[in-house]
């Protein structure tokens, strides 16, 4: 249970409207083999809609309406996205989807920056210490300057920032990113579908001036020398019993204490649309990301790896399949394991009940479960017994707490 368990990653993408967020989960599913041709969210050519915004709503107006859930592995690790509305008149569903997360993925448009959504967002992660990465959006297109982006998102989002690739002119003059921990150069070919050409190089490498040009290459190690100089370092940590991967290197140490922490936000640069960067921001993220955290409950700290089943619930949706009038309450499974058919303690009734269609999400397709654990989020049938905030144990009566309620 417990390899299980630090397998999981359950993260929200927030961020404010039309900053990229559905584009950049369609991304993530297309590396995870989720999806076999990512969607769009507004296109006359591309017939097919995103996946997370299936409502028939979301894909009229292209915008996101209900959080989606989807599931999906990627290199052993077991991933949860919950892809989130931008808009203020959804932010309730947002709010409490945060409590139903171990981290947080921020993206950010790179040329209109820190926007009044993200910041609220923001503020929400920070009371809950939550540990948070920045994505920085649509470098295909002018913004502002990397550094003076670096110095709003500090002062906005009251955190600090470490730098994690580093973009080379950006627009139509693009030209790629210098990836910091994996110290290779990643060629930037607009596209939709494609992976991008990496080229493993040392920043004092000759090579560099070959493939970006000498002034950009000077530039490029004047800019690193000076992030490695001023931003915390993420210093190099070889694994416990052996050495470190080359995919490892410059993790470990207070960059990624601070991380965990939610004191310090990891920052990538790319174009989800383009499907730039997208990779590198996944391949960091599952290796650093926190799994499973302990709970905070009324009566105790809830630790998700020895005890017994427990969760809450957190949002209830009707009408996901048409052809049933049905409700779904999506459970956020915070220790132990879930069984199918197995008698659970309704904590509000204090009544017994058992569960034979439990079902793993991707967005609205659902597939029935006959385990989950913890970190895992799972939908059980509704048919009125359940309010937000709702407790589902094994036995033990306990009251998760922190989540925001709202008048109707």
């Amino acid at each position: 249970m417990k390899t299980e368990i630090q397998k999981r990653r359950t993260f929200a993408i927030i961020s404010h409207p039309d900053a990229g967020k559905t584009t950049l989960t369609e991304k993530l599913l297309l590396f995870g083999g989720a999806i076999h041709v990512a969607g769009a969210v507004k296109s006359n050519k591309i017939k097919k809609t995103a996946t997370s915004d299936w409502m028939e709503i979301e894909k009229q107006r292209g915008i996101s309406v209900a959080t989606s859930v989807m599931g999906f592995d990627y290199e052993g690790y077991k991933i949860n996205i919950l892809d989130t509305p931008g808009h203020q008149d959804f932010a309730e569903d947002t709010y409490r989807t945060l409590t139903a997360v171990d981290s947080v993925i921020i993206v950010v448009d790179i040329a209109k920056g820190v926007e009044a959504q993200t910041r609220k967002l923001m503020e929400v992660c920070r009371m809950r210490k939550t540990p948070v990465m920045i994505f920085v959006n649509k470098m295909d297109r002018d913004g502002k300057e990397p550094f003076d982006l670096l110095d709003e998102l500090e002062e906005e989002l009251q955190i600090h920032v470490r730098p994690l690739s580093w973009p080379i002119e950006m627009g139509v003059k693009f030209k790629g990113v210098y990836n910091l921990y994996e110290e290779k150069l990643d060629l930037y070919t607009p596209s939709k579908q494609t992976i991008t050409e990496s080229v493993q190089l040392n920043l004092s490498s000759p090579e560099l001036d070959a493939q970006i040009g000498a002034d950009l290459a000077a530039k490029l190690r004047e800019d690193i020398e000076l992030i490695n100089g001023v931003y915390p370092a993420f210093t190099p940590q070889p694994p416990q019993g052996g050495e470190a991967s080359p995919l490892l290197r410059g993790f470990g140490g207070a960059g990624l204490d601070k991380y965990l922490k939610g004191d310090l936000a990891p920052v990538f640069f790319g174009s989800a649309l383009n499907n730039f960067g997208v990779k590198e921001l996944l391949d960091c993220f599952v290796r650093i990301a926190p799994s499973p955290r302990p709970v905070a409950a009324e009566e105790r700290t809830v630790d998700p790896e020895n005890d017994p089943f427990s969760g809450f619930i957190f949002k209830i949706h009707a009408n996901m399949d048409p052809n049933h009038r049905s409700c779904i309450a999506f459970l956020k499974i915070c220790s132990g394991k879930f069984e199918r058919n197995t008698n659970y303690r309704h904590v509000r009734f204090d009544k017994l009940m058992k569960f034979s269609q439990a079902t793993a999400f991707m967005a609205q397709k659902k597939e029935t479960v006959d385990e989950a654990y913890a970190g895992d989020i799972i939908g059980l049938p509704d048919t009125g017994n359940f309010k937000i905030g709702d407790t589902l144990t094994a036995g033990e009566v306990l009251h998760f707490k922190g989540l925001p309620s709202f008048s109707p």
